[in-house]
């Protein structure tokens, strides 16, 4: 079994407001990625999410789904990384498929992929690439779930990319680059149909 995590605790600083909440068509970030892992076919996902974001727990358990507060997310990615993988940690969990919710234009296919990949690569880690750009999800196998647990949170999860070979499956699905990360960002990926309004 793969179950997902989605990365949800940051503090949104340059977007000014939770990234979790921002509407992609007519579904929030944070409700399209939980309808793009279930239609790929994973049963079981977390969000991770700040101490605070009660709106966000409301959409996620509306969703279907359930939330995992990071205590310390100021800690870093990796601590969020590491609090969604000891939620779902259990027997016969064989990897987990890690996304962010400031990447919400990932399709079901490119998903799929990934979770057929990762059952025949002998590599620990995969992830998603886009005409050789690689971004997200990304698969660690149980194998790297240790080292994941002792890297340094300053750091983050590069170092653990570090230890092994990583698989890049490129996929024709642009979204798996396209980062939501401030107001440009924003305005770019989602026009609004009223110019003026937020």
């Amino acid at each position: 079994m793969i179950p997902a995590i989605v990365l949800a605790a940051g503090a949104s600083t340059r977007m000014g407001r939770p990234k979790a909440l921002l509407r992609a068509g007519n579904r929030t970030f944070v409700r399209r990625i939980l309808d793009t892992l279930r239609a790929a076919g994973v049963v079981e996902t977390v969000v991770v999410v700040r101490p605070g974001h009660h709106e966000t727990v409301a959409e996620v358990g509306a969703a279907g789904a359930l939330t995992i507060v990071n205590p310390n997310p100021d800690r870093g990615q990796l601590s969020s990384l590491v609090a969604g993988l000891d939620a779902v940690d259990v027997a016969g969990v064989d990897a987990v498929i890690v996304t962010l919710v400031d990447v919400p234009l990932v399709e079901p296919a490119t998903v799929r992929t990934l979770l057929s990949r990762a059952v025949i690569s002998p590599a620990p880690i995969l992830r998603a690439c886009h005409r050789h750009r690689h971004g997200h999800p990304v698969i660690f196998k149980r194998a790297m779930f240790d080292a994941l647990r002792r890297a340094d949170p300053a750091v983050g999860a590069k170092a653990v990319f570090a230890l092994v070979p990583v698989e890049d499956v490129e996929v024709d699905d642009p979204g798996v680059t396209r980062d939501i990360d401030t107001p440009d960002d924003y305005a770019r990926g989602f026009p609004s149909p009223n110019p003026g309004r937020s």
